[in-house]
C-alpha cells in the first residue's frame, strides 16, 4: 500500500472515502470518522491526549483497503460533546462511551483495536472490561499500563501514598492556557503548535502544512476546564507539591485510579502489536513529562534524588506486563517520536496490515 497521499496529508483520496458525523449512543454523542466497507470488519482507532479521530486522517484512509475503519473522538475532544470525566472510574468512562458506540452502530462481534498514547490505554481497559469483544489490539506509543507519572520499578510501585507528582497538576499551566486560548502562534516552546513540532514527532520531522494546520485545529478543539482535560489538582506535602484531584483526563490516568496491569491475567489473551518510536520524549523512561526524571535533570528545583522518587520506567513497565501476558510483539522505530504512524506511515501501515492479516 502506497501512503504518498499520507504524506500530503489527506487530499482527494481521503476526502473520498471517509464519511463522518455524529452518533448519539445515549450516553453522549460522538462524532465517528468511518471509511472502508461498512460492515466489514471492524477496526477501531482511539486518539491521544489533547488530539483527535483527525491525527488519523491518513492512515485510516490506507487501512480502509483491509478494515472498516472507526475512529470517534473522545468525550471533550475533537467534535463529540463535552461530558465530564470521572477520573476515579480510571478510563472506564471511555471504554463505557467506546462499548456503547458499538451497541449503537449495531457491531456485536470481535473486533481489532489501535490505541495511540493515551488511547492505547483505553483500549486495554476496554479489554479488561470486555475481553470476549476484543480480536486483536495494537498499541502506538502506549503509556504504562500503572498510569502516567507518580510510580517507581517493573511493578508500579506508588512512589507517595497520595501519587503526588500524577494526575491534573502536571500538565504545563502556559501550555493549559494558551490551548483554552486557541493560540495558533510559535512564540513560546509551549505553544500548542511547538508542542506538536516538537513532541509529537521527533524534529526536525515537517508536517505537510495542510496537515499540521488541520493537527493543530485538532488539538485546540480540546476542552479544558478542570472536569476534562487537564483535571482538577490536589496540593500534597510531598514533591512536587501536586497530587491528582478526581476529574478530568491527566487524572484518569493518574496511578491513583488507572491500573490496566490486570490485562496479564485474564484468561483470554488476544494478540498485541506494540509499536513506539526510539526517540519518545513521552512515553519513555526518560519522559520528559514525567517529574521524576525532570527532577533528575534539574528542571525541577528541590528533586528528593533518584532513591526517593526516581523517572519512571514507563517502557519497562510495559514490557515486564507484556511479558507476563504473553501474546504479543514489539515493533521499534529508529528515528521516531510519538507519532509512529505520521512519522513512518508506510512502515507503520504494512506492520499494521501483516498484524492483522496474521490474526487467526
Amino acid at each position: 500500500m502506497g501512503c504518498r497521499l499520507s504524506a500530503l496529508g489527506g487530499g482527494l483520496r481521503r476526502m473520498e472515502i471517509m464519511m463522518s458525523n455524529l452518533v448519539s449512543t445515549g450516553r453522549l454523542d460522538l462524532f465517528v470518522r468511518r471509511a472502508g466497507e461498512e460492515g466489514g470488519p471492524p477496526l477501531v482507532l482511539v486518539h491521544g491526549n489533547v488530539s483527535s479521530g483527525e491525527f488519523f486522517d491518513s492512515l485510516i484512509a490506507e487501512l480502509s483497503e483491509v478494515r472498516w475503519c472507526l475512529t470517534p473522538d473522545m468525550r471533550g475532544y475533537g467534535g463529540s460533546e463535552r461530558k465530564p470525566i470521572d477520573a476515579a472510574r480510571g478510563l472506564r468512562d471511555f471504554s463505557d462511551d467506546l462499548f456503547a458506540l458499538l451497541a449503537t452502530l449495531g457491531v456485536d462481534g470481535p473486533i481489532d483495536l489501535l490505541g495511540w498514547s493515551v488511547g492505547s490505554g483505553v483500549v486495554l481497559q476496554f479489554l479488561l472490561d470486555h475481553p470476549d469483544r476484543v480480536r486483536s489490539l495494537v498499541l502506538e506509543a502506549p503509556m504504562s499500563p500503572f498510569g502516567f507519572g507518580g510510580t517507581k520499578g517493573l511493578d508500579g510501585e506508588p512512589v507517595w501514598p497520595d501519587f503526588a507528582g500524577s494526575g491534573g497538576g502536571t500538565a504545563n499551566p502556559e501550555f493549559v492556557r494558551r490551548l483554552a486560548n486557541g493560540d495558533r502562534s510559535d512564540e513560546s516552546p509551549v505553544s500548542p503548535r511547538n508542542v506538536l513540532r516538537t513532541f509529537y514527532v521527533k524534529p526536525p520531522f515537517e508536517f505537510h502544512p495542510d496537515a499540521e494546520e488541520r493537527y493543530l485545529t485538532a488539538m485546540l478543539q480540546t476542552r479544558v476546564g478542570e472536569d476534562v482535560y487537564p483535571g482538577d489538582v490536589a496540593p500534597s506535602e510531598n514533591w512536587p507539591g501536586v497530587a491528582p484531584g478526581s476529574r478530568g483526563m491527566n487524572n484518569a490516568i493518574s496511578p491513583r485510579f488507572c491500573d490496566l496491569s490486570g490485562i496479564a491475567r485474564l484468561d483470554r489473551r488476544p494478540p498485541i502489536l506494540w509499536i513506539r518510536g526510539a526517540d519518545d520524549q513521552i512515553v519513555s523512561d526518560t519522559s520528559l513529562f514525567d517529574f521524576g526524571y525532570l527532577g533528575q535533570i534539574g528542571a525541577v528545583p528541590d528533586w528528593p534524588g533518584a532513591e526517593v522518587y526516581p523517572p519512571q520506567p514507563m517502557i519497562s513497565q510495559m514490557r515486564a506486563v507484556l511479558d507476563e501476558y504473553g501474546e504479543y510483539q514489539e515493533e521499534l522505530y529508529p528515528d521516531c517520536g510519538h507519532s509512529p504512524h505520521l512519522e513512518h506511515p508506510e512502515r507503520f501501515t504494512s506492520d499494521v496490515v501483516s498484524f492483522l492479516e496474521g490474526v487467526k
